[in-house]
């Protein structure tokens, strides 16, 4: 017998799971609720598997992205800066392609390379695990393996208040 008070129940931890993963969400609520993000492991550009689980130990900017997105062409330049200066301070920009033809992924990065990790899901079923509602949408994720902040969108504009939040987690030990 399922009661009002057990579907309430349940609908409150629905809600609370999905409420930082919501596009649009304002990093600080995503930050209060600190859940752990959800593993998948996923074929990279060499064939061989990337496992989000594996960068534990690492702040991760994990980025989602597909070769049709207009911002998407504009956050590569600067994730691969970002990786660049940040790398060696324990950083990691992971991003996941969204194609579901891989050769306009290939097309895209012969391009527009990336100085970073790269996995590609086809299915598409990543983001249905973090609640991605629109590209390009990056989820920061802190060395735990716990959800920081996710980012709909991406604006040159953005980067400054970005890298500061990216700082944050670096020097947290």
């Amino acid at each position: 017998m399922t009661t009002n008070l057990t579907r309430r129940r349940w609908l409150g931890t629905c809600l609370a799971a999905s409420l930082p993963l919501a596009a649009g969400l304002q990093p600080s609520l995503a930050a209060t609720l600190r859940l752990p993000a959800p593993d998948f492991e996923l074929p990279g550009p060499d064939g061989g598997g990337v496992k989000l689980s594996a960068l534990r130990g690492k702040v991760v900017y994990l980025d989602f992205w597909a070769s049709w997105c207009g911002p998407c062409r504009q956050s590569f330049p600067w994730m691969n800066d970002l990786q660049t200066r940040l790398g060696p301070r324990g950083l990691q920009v992971l991003g996941v392609n969204l194609d579901a033809k891989p050769a306009e992924a290939r097309r895209f990065l012969a391009e527009v390379p990336a100085r970073f990790a790269l996995a590609f899901d086809e299915k598409g079923a990543t983001p249905r695990l973090f609640g991605v509602k629109g590209m390009p949408t990056s989820v920061l994720i802190d060395r735990e393996g716990r959800i920081a902040a996710v980012h709909a969108g991406f604006q040159p504009s953005q980067t400054s208040p970005l890298e500061k939040e990216i700082a944050l987690l670096l020097e947290a030990q």
